[in-house]
């Protein structure tokens, strides 16, 4: 009797076993796993990646959605790398949004041909343009950088492709520089105050961790971008606005210096399932005033300027149910 009991339990520990990798399993399936490409770990594409996988892993139960931050190139790598089916998700410059939609700019994605299946889900922060210069260079405006050893970007980001437009605007090519290095961002402050480079060139959200690590490390200031160049096109370009580098924001740079530049953008395709899509926006949105605390950079953001500023190719389906559902639509 007490080998049949025994038998018992060990039957019922087996089924009840089974029963939970069964269940296991099925959870397995219902979760969808998705990655999110950034930029550099310094920058700020990196924590909005992270900020909106935090707020949609909060409730992966209820949605099945799992995301994840991959720190990558920046704006271009993200763009080509999703429409080669690798990302899902990522967070690319309002430009270069618009570019890779209509398949403009050379070598960046006219050979590709117009990236039809790309989509806007909603735009985040505002991405001024900023130089950062050793203040004994004598550099002040943008058009100063002739003959200087300048850090234009790491290769396949958006900060090069931004780099190559204007300075391209300005009648200028890389020739003009005495050096146009290609370190990655976290490498500039440290090459700037170790005068290996004169001045650094990137596209970021304000205050941003390096401005602050090259003013505070050595004597820096930030370089005027303005002038008929800029002008032209901000005037022609419906994704660049004219701003300024608040005075006060760093150390040694009491006045404002006015810039221009692009907002940052949350984009997937078609590839993405509109439920996916809709979930992550949700997360977002049904948090908005936690998702603002998350990065100074998010300060200010306003939910309707985020569903129709920086947008330049169509909106995903699952955003728009979501935006449709709030009314904003």
């Amino acid at each position: 009797m007490k080998s049949g009991m025994k038998l018992s339990g060990t039957i019922a520990s087996a089924l009840l076993v089974a029963s939970s990798l069964g269940a296991g399993s099925a959870i397995a399936q219902e979760t969808t796993f998705v990655t999110i490409g950034t930029g550099g770990v310094t920058g700020v594409y990196y924590p909005t990646g992270g900020a909106i996988c935090r707020l949609v892993n909060k409730n992966r139960k209820v949605h099945g959605v799992r995301c994840s931050v991959e720190s990558t190139g920046g704006s271009v790598y993200n763009i080509n790398t999703m429409r080669g089916g690798e990302l899902d998700m990522g967070v690319a410059q309002s430009d270069w949004q618009y570019h890779a939609y209509n398949g403009t700019v050379k070598k960046a994605f006219i050979d590709a041909g117009p990236y039809k299946e790309l989509r806007a889900v909603f735009s985040v922060h505002p991405e001024p343009i900023s130089i950062v210069a050793r203040k004994d260079s004598g550099i002040k405006h943008i058009s100063d950088l002739v003959g200087k050893r300048v850090n234009i970007g790491n290769a396949g980001s958006g900060t090069e492709a931004t780099w190559n437009v204007v300075w391209g605007a300005m009648g200028k090519t890389n020739k003009d520089l005495k050096l146009a290095s290609q370190m990655k961002s976290s490498e500039t402050p440290g090459a700037l105050c170790d005068n290996k480079i004169d001045a650094f060139f990137w596209l970021v959200g304000n205050p941003a961790a390096l401005n602050k690590e090259a003013t505070t490390t050595c004597e820096a200031n930030f370089v005027a971008v303005d002038g008929p160049a800029v002008d032209k096109l901000v005037a022609k370009y419906p994704f660049y606005g004219t701003t300024v580098i608040p005075g006060g924001m760093y150390r040694g740079n009491p006045d404002d210096v006015p810039t221009f530049g692009v907002l940052a953008t949350f984009v997937s395709s078609t590839a993405t399932p509109a439920d996916t899509i809709y979930a992550v926006v949700k997360g977002v949105f049904d948090n908005f005033e936690a998702f603002k605390k998350l990065h100074p950079a998010f300060a200010n953001l306003n939910e309707k300027d985020m569903i129709s500023k920086g947008i330049s190719a169509p909106l995903h389906d699952g955003a728009i149910r979501y935006y449709k559902e709030r009314g904003w639509m």
